[in-house]
C-alpha cells in the first residue's frame, strides 16, 4: 500500500525554492513503484551474472565462439517469439500472479542449474536449455513490469521513473559483468546460480509487498487472439506510435550492435589489451547510468520529449561516427561514453512517450511489441560483422552512425507529431 504523504511533508517540500529542488528521486516517493524499482535492480543484476556465467561454462566446455554467438541468439529468440503473446497475458491476466509465477521459475532453473554445475555432469545441451526457458520467462515478465509504471507514479513522475529505471539498469550493467566474472573466480560458476537464484528471490519480496492495480476489463471482452490483433493494428494505425516505434527499433538493429565489433577496435583499430577491451564496453554503460540520472534530475523541466527524443538520435549518430575515427583510446572512451548516454536519452523519451500515449487497456501489448528489439539485435550483430569482414570495423559503425542520423531526420520530417509530442499528450 501506498505510503501518504503528510500535510507536514508537503509544507516541507513547498518551502524550498523550485530552483533548488532536486527531483532525482522524486518517483520513488511511491512506496509500490520503490518495490518495482528495487525489484528492477535485483532483476537486472541477476541477469548479468547469469550472462556471464553461461558464456564462461559454455567457453569452458568447448572452447567454441561459434556456440557462444549461437547462446547469445538463443538468449534474443524468446523475445521475437514470446513477447507479443506476453503482451497479451499482460492486459488479460492478473499481473500479480504472472510476476509472482514468472520469478518461481526463474529461481527455480537458477538453483537447478546451480546444483547441476556443482554435480559435475554439466552438458552443453543443459547451458542452451535454461537459456530458452529463462529468455521465455524474461519475455513475459518483462511488458507486465513496464506496463505497472504507469499505474504506480501519478504522470508528472512518469517521466522521472522510467529514466530511474534506465539507471538502475545500466547501473548493474557496469557492475554485474565485473561481478560475475570475480565471483567465478572466488566461489565458483555454481555458486553464481545460487546469487542470481537470491537476487530473484529479492524480487519476489518487492513483488509481495506492492499493491499491484488490477487490469482494465477491455481487454478480456474478446478472445486472446483478437487481442493480438487489436494490438498490431494499434500500433499500425496510430501515426505517433508507430513513429516512436520505428525510432526505437531501427537503431537496436543498425546501430546498437555497434558493441559486437569492440575487441576488433581493441585490437586492430586502438591497439589495446585484453583489459582495454572491458573498459571499451563499460565506457557505454556509465554513460548511460549518468544520462539515466540527469534525465531522471531534469525529467518534468523538459516539455518536447519528443524533440529530445530526436535531439538525442542526431546526436548518438555523431558520436558513433566520432568513435569511428578515433585512434586514440582516450577519445574512444569519451565517445562511447557519450554514445552510453544518447542512448538513453533516446529510450527513455521513447519509452515514457509510448507510456503517456498508449491507453491502459493496450499497454501490455505495446510494450511488447516494443520490446522486440531485444530479439532483432542478434540480426543487427550479424549484419554488423558481415559489414565490418567486408568493409572494416571503423567504416562500419560509421555507417551506423549515419543511418541513425538520416532515420532521425526522416522521423522529423515525415512524422512531425512526433515533434509536438510532450508528457501532455494523449492517445
Amino acid at each position: 500500500m501506498e505510503e501518504p504523504v503528510t500535510p507536514e511533508e508537503d509544507a516541507a517540500v513547498a518551502a524550498v525554492p523550485r530552483r533548488f529542488r532536486l527531483k532525482t528521486f522524486s518517483s520513488l516517493r511511491h512506496a509500490d513503484y520503490r518495490y518495482l524499482w528495487t525489484g528492477t535492480l535485483f532483476m537486472s543484476a541477476g541477469q548479468w551474472i547469469q550472462q556471464v556465467t553461461l558464456g564462461w561454462l559454455l567457453y569452458d566446455l568447448t572452447g567454441s565462439s561459434v556456440l557462444l554467438g549461437m547462446l547469445n541468439g538463443m538468449r534474443a529468440l524468446p523475445f521475437l517469439v514470446a513477447s507479443p503473446i506476453a503482451g497479451v497475458a499482460a492486459d488479460r491476466m492478473d499481473r500479480r500472479r504472472l510476476i509472482l509465477t514468472t520469478q518461481y521459475i526463474l529461481i527455480i532453473t537458477a538453483v537447478s542449474m546451480g546444483l547441476l554445475v556443482a554435480s559435475g555432469y554439466l552438458m552443453v545441451w543443459h547451458l542452451f536449455a535454461f537459456t530458452v526457458v529463462t529468455g521465455v520467462t524474461w519475455a513475459f515478465v518483462d511488458p507486465v513490469r513496464q506496463s505497472l509504471v504507469p499505474a504506480l507514479v501519478p504522470r508528472e513522475d512518469l517521466a522521472n521513473a522510467v529514466a530511474l529505471n534506465s539507471a538502475a539498469f545500466n547501473l548493474t550493467k557496469v557492475i554485474g559483468p565485473s561481478l560475475g566474472g570475480a565471483l567465478i573466480v572466488f566461489s565458483g560458476a555454481a555458486g553464481n546460480f545460487f546469487v542470481q537464484s537470491a537476487a530473484y528471490v529479492g524480487v519476489l519480496i518487492s513483488v509481495y509487498w506492492m499493491t499491484i492495480p488490477p487490469t482494465p476489463p477491455e481487454a478480456r471482452r474478446t478472445s486472446a487472439l483478437a487481442n493480438l490483433k487489436e494490438g498490431l493494428v494499434y500500433v499500425w494505425s496510430n501515426p505517433a506510435v508507430f513513429a516512436l516505434m520505428t525510432a526505437a527499433l531501427v537503431p537496436r538493429i543498425f546501430a546498437v550492435p555497434y558493441q559486437t565489433l569492440m575487441p576488433v577496435f581493441q585490437k586492430d583499430v586502438l591497439h589495446v589489451g585484453p583489459e582495454g577491451l572491458g573498459i571499451l564496453l563499460a565506457a557505454p554503460g556509465l554513460g548511460a547510468m549518468l544520462a539515466g540520472l540527469m534525465l531522471a534530475t531534469l525529467a518534468n523541466r523538459v516539455r518536447r520529449q519528443g524533440v529530445l527524443m530526436l535531439v538525442s538520435l542526431v546526436a548518438l549518430g555523431i558520436f558513433l561516427n566520432l568513435f569511428s575515427w578515433a585512434r586514440s583510446f582516450p577519445l574512444a572512451l569519451l565517445s562511447l561514453v557519450a554514445v552510453g548516454g544518447c542512448q538513453v536519452f533516446y529510450m527513455a523519451t521513447t519509452n515514457t512517450m509510448l507510456q503517456v500515449i498508449v491507453p491502459d487497456h493496450l499497454r501490455g501489448r505495446v510494450m511488447s511489441i516494443y520490446a522486440l528489439d531485444r530479439g532483432l539485435m542478434p540480426v543487427g550483430s550479424l549484419l554488423a560483422g558481415i559489414s565490418a569482414h567486408l568493409v572494416g570495423a571503423p567504416a562500419t559503425v560509421g555507417g551506423m552512425g549515419s543511418l541513425v542520423i538520416l532515420l532521425a531526420l526522416l522521423v522529423a520530417w515525415l512524422a512531425p507529431v512526433v515533434r509536438r509530442l510532450g508528457l501532455s499528450s494523449r492517445g
